[in-house]
């Protein structure tokens, strides 16, 4: 497969390698022949710091290092002999030492090329402050002039290390052109010289060899290492493959395929995870299709919600007819001279004024219903005294109650404290009441009761008229906007068939009840509020 995860990963794997192998030959080659020289360089003051301490531990016993190192060269001494200290140099570090004393003897260790290098240490010491400083000598080693048009300026000596003791530095045999690291000077009494030579023309030849080395190792490592991470990618990219074929049978909404991989690593986790996909996916399909024959109910109950908005408009506009057909004809009449004395004004001016004033209070009682309804009122809980809000109710109409020869009296707890909305609920108590008086018959009694029920929990509030009994069939639709019993006699006292619609929401909007029933010379109209925590006792009938 093209662009597969297999030949991406075995790419990312040469990439890396030949990163690595380049990286090594970058290092070995601009690196190890400096850090080798840096090694030598330690080496050579090693090699100083053990010569000048066994000089000095010689001294300290009376004896001269250039003497013992002669008395005991050629002679198989034991290791902790002065000569042994010179053979290790040369064999185990390849350092070359030879030493002048003040009266130039000299002392040779282990060295075929002694006289030579004796020769190179006495050109150093006659041309000290020249080597040191950089400089081109006046002669040679050989003893031929220098001048500064010199053939091979590689031939001369350039200090690597200095100071008041001794040099290191590297040079180049004209005989062999073979280069050497050589550090010479004066040992720590000051008399005694020194030349300790290393070479190190193999250290090329080394770094080259191990380039070449690893190279090929390299290029071996790098053939089966992308061979083998081939291969192991197959296990990576086999469970993957498998993953993608349950993908694919979940986009045709088939969710029966799982992954059944016992992987603990990452694979295994989003196989585990597809498969609880699968589920959600399964699950919110049929959540969806449950959603949307819930759609389909809401939108008939939208259809059914719109019919009644239009019903509610030809109610509005059947109950608003009147009272504007009415205020138009007697301002016509008014405007033409109709009625031209006093009396016969003011007669159409209230009938003008009743008509608006019906109509300015349906607006209010529809305004209110419908923010009940949206739930766009709060409902604002206090603790109240329920029998105080009737006797104030009751207080306030006190001259239509005389006027109309109304038998009243409120029954039931004196006391009686509810949670509700007060302002709400006195609109309830009125309304119950203004009802009971505009069909009020017979012995003309209202009777109002506040009663607690058996479970302690409520109190139910309750308002009695005398007149006809409610028709059964149409008990169920006095609840609704604009429902009238009879229209004749509620357009008789102004009403408007919106009361007790807004009765019901308050009421629901506390989560209460309220109910109607008929009964043997009258009607009974009630409802329910959450009992308070006051003091409740029964009170005789007050009138």
């Amino acid at each position: 497969m093209k662009n597969s995860i297999r030949t991406r990963f075995t790419l990312i794997f040469i990439g890396i390698m030949a990163l690595v192998i380049f990286g090594m030959y970058a290092i070995n080659n601009y690196f190890l022949e400096k850090y080798y020289m840096n090694q030598m360089v330690k080496g050579l003051q090693t090699a100083y710091e053990t010569v000048d301490h066994l000089l000095t531990d010689l001294e300290s016993r009376g004896e001269t290092l250039t003497e013992v190192v002669k008395a005991e060269l050629g002679q198989s001494s034991a290791d902790t002999s002065a000569a042994s200290v010179f053979r290790e140099l040369n064999d185990n570090s390849n350092i070359n030492v030879v030493l002048i004393d003040a009266d130039h003897s000299t002392v040779i260790s282990a060295s075929r090329e002694g006289n030579w290098l004796l020769k190179k240490l006495e050109f150093y010491l006659d041309n000290s402050e020249a080597i040191r400083n950089g400089e081109l000598p006046a002669e040679d080693i050989m003893g031929n002039p220098v001048s500064g048009e010199h053939t091979n300026p590689g031939l001369i000596p350039r200090p690597i290390v200095k100071n008041d003791r001794y040099c290191i530095m590297q040079s180049v045999d004209w005989r062999s052109m073979s280069a050497y690291l050589e550090s010479w000077g004066y040992l720590s009494d000051g008399k005694t010289t020194f030349l300790m030579s290393m070479p190190v023309a193999l250290i090329h030849d080394s770094v080259a060899l191990t380039n070449r080395f690893l190279m090929i190792v390299g290029i071996v490592l790098l053939l089966a290492g992308s061979a083998l991470v081939y291969l192991a990618t197959n296990a990576i990219t086999r469970p993957i493959n498998h993953l993608a074929g349950i993908s694919e049978r979940m986009t045709k909404l088939d969710f029966t395929a799982r992954y059944a991989g016992r992987e603990k690593d990452e694979i295994g986790v989003l196989g585990r995870s597809m498969n609880t996909m699968s589920d959600q996916l399964e699950k919110t399909i049929g959540e969806l299709k449950t959603a949307n024959n819930e759609l389909k109910q809401d939108i008939d109950e939208k259809n059914r919600i719109d019919a009644m908005r239009k019903d509610f408009i030809a109610n509005v506009s059947h109950e608003l007819k009147t009272p504007i057909a009415l205020i138009q004809g007697y301002a016509e009449g008014l405007t033409e001279g109709m009625a031209e004395d006093a009396d016969s004004r003011d007669y159409y001016c209230n009938v003008i004024a009743d008509e608006a004033q019906k109509m300015n209070k349906m607006v209010k009682q529809l305004t209110s219903l419908n923010n009940l309804e949206l739930g766009n009122e709060r409902v604002e809980f206090s603790h109240f005294d329920i029998t105080a809000l009737i006797r104030s109710i009751v207080d306030a109409q006190q001259l239509i109650i005389k006027d109309r020869g109304v038998n009243l009296s409120i029954t039931g707890l004196t006391e009686a404290y509810v949670w509700a909305d007060e302002f709400k609920i006195e609109e309830v108590i009125t309304n119950y009441f203004n009802n009971a008086l505009n069909h009020l018959e017979g012995d003309k009694n209202i009777r109002i009761s506040v009663e607690e029920e058996a479970d302690k929990k409520r109190i139910r509030i309750g308002v009695y008229n005398d007149g006809e009994p409610i028709p059964e069939e149409d008990i169920p639709h006095l609840w609704e906007k604009f429902f009238k019993v009879d229209k004749a006699r509620t357009r008789e006292y102004g009403g408007s068939g919106i009361g007790l619609s807004i009765v019901k929401a308050i009421i629901e909007s506390h989560g209460q009840e309220c109910g109607v029933e008929n009964r043997e010379h009258g009607v009974f109209f009630w409802f329910t509020l959450d009992s308070g925590n006051g003091s409740l006792a029964i009170s005789d009938d007050l009138r």
